[in-house]
């Protein structure tokens, strides 16, 4: 029996042709099509006219994943940036808010011909430099000034025996949509999963306000505190959980809650250089390889080809392997060392991932999270700053005690981080990461 597509969570584009040395990138689905779309077409085209370019762009994709089109031939990504053959695709590329908004409720439905499985080869041209088979860009603006709607225009290029699969189930940790808005009055088990899911974003945005009636109700709490996220996320502000804001909620959540699970299975490291000194390899020990422990670590919960391993110190045969998926997704040497290029590649994607963390994640309020969590041991300008900040909450809060501003992560300013864990209801484990960073600056600078 062939198995039923699914939309990845994730995709890797190589950016250059197949065959060429080039670096291969790891980018969200919705962000993938965010971005080809944004480089393919305007976004002042006729809505019909968007829907139906984003509708041949996800097909197209999805084809090509589906099949196993590059990993059969065996390459290590799933599709390549060269627009002879495949989309256009800019890293760090700008995205249109229209085609943004469209892309969330888009992403995935894709493409098929009637009694087939798999998503529809959708191929498609400009219409004006390039002339194709498919779809002609320029051509859908036209049709859709007719007054055309996007199925009409896909079938117009692709034929009536076309259909549009909804709502297909997305790869990974991503639960699908139910299928149904949820607005005032619903209720359900799903109605849980939202409030649930919307109090542990709040933990990491604020402004969004806490759910008290964890019932499966949906009730005006619930609608104010999905307003919110909405507003944040850049979604049409209704209150209402159709399936964009869905797979927004489901998409924050389990982005910060595999931050927070850093800390909680021990994903942290004393202030040590970061920097190469020698090769790196089965058995080596030391802070050296506590660092790219690390690194590879953080980067694993960004990118499921990635194993989550142990910062021990200790170069063995899981951070071997590790180090080996690390080398095949970015295109170098498959050896299990970590030579200089290695070393600073890891710590490059590292860095990358860091500055892409939200805004919440990155700062709070002009102080810049550090990047890192803070623990036992470390020293420095970060550790006085949240120093500092502890205590101008304890002269309105008893239950945060006075510490000695030092610049050294004590007994004493542990214990500060840990009655104000106890406070956001989260795990007391000493250590400042994001979310903790975030809160506690927040809370300082409206005292």
């Amino acid at each position: 029996m062939a198995v039923l597509p699914t939309v990845p969570q994730y995709i890797t584009v190589h950016l250059g042709r197949p065959d060429e040395a080039a670096e291969n990138v790891t980018v969200a689905f919705t962000d993938y099509i965010k971005n080809v779309a944004s480089n393919e077409i305007y976004p002042t085209w006729p809505e019909e006219a968007i829907k139906a370019n984003i509708l041949a762009q996800i097909s197209f994709t999805l084809n090509k994943v589906y099949t196993e089109y590059y990993p059969s031939r065996g390459y290590n990504f799933d599709i390549t940036n060269n627009t002879a053959i495949d989309h256009s695709f800019v890293k760090n590329g700008e995205v249109y808010d229209t085609i943004s908004v469209l892309t969330d409720q888009l992403f995935n439905n894709y493409i098929r011909k009637v009694g087939r499985i798999e998503p529809y080869y959708a191929q498609f041209c400009d219409g004006k430099i390039t002339q194709c088979s498919g779809l002609s860009q320029w051509g859908t603006v036209d049709l859709a000034n007719q007054g055309l709607n996007y199925l009409e225009i896909l079938k117009y290029y692709y034929g009536n025996d076309i259909e549009i699969v909804e709502n297909a189930p997305v790869s990974g940790e991503i639960r699908s949509y139910p299928g149904i808005p949820f607005s005032l009055g619903s209720f359900g088990n799903d109605v849980v999963v939202i409030k649930r899911d919307l109090n542990r974003i709040s933990q990491n945005y604020p402004a969004i306000p806490k759910i008290t009636d964890l019932s499966g109700v949906y009730d005006r709490e619930t609608e104010e505190a999905v307003r919110a996220f909405q507003r944040i996320f850049n979604l049409t502000v209704d209150g209402i959980v159709g399936k964009a804001t869905w797979y927004k909620i489901r998409q924050v959540f389990s982005a910060v809650k595999r931050l927070s699970e850093l800390t909680g299975e021990g994903l942290t490291i004393s202030e040590v250089e970061r920097r190469y000194t020698e090769e790196m390899s089965l058995g080596s020990e030391g802070p050296d390889v506590e660092s790219v422990q690390y690194y590879l670590a953080f980067l694993g919960y960004f990118y499921p080809q990635l194993p989550l391993i142990a910062i021990t110190g200790f170069f063995n045969e899981e951070t071997r392997d590790a180090v080996f998926t690390f080398q095949s997704v970015y295109g170098l040497p498959v050896t299990g060392i970590v030579d200089a290029n290695t070393f600073y590649t890891i710590e490059r994607e590292y860095k990358n991932a860091v500055a892409d963390l939200p805004a919440n994640f990155q700062s709070a309020i002009g102080e810049p999270y550090p990047g890192r969590f803070l623990v036992v041991g470390d020293r420095g300008e970060s550790v006085r700053i949240i120093q500092e900040y502890f205590n101008r909450i304890a002269v309105n809060d008893p239950a945060i005690p006075t510490i000695a501003v030092d610049g050294i992560f004590g007994e004493e300013t542990k214990s500060a981080v840990m009655a104000f864990q106890r406070q956001l209801g989260i795990e007391e484990n000493g250590a400042i990461g994001p979310a903790e960073w975030a809160e506690i600056v927040l809370r300082a600078n409206n005292i």
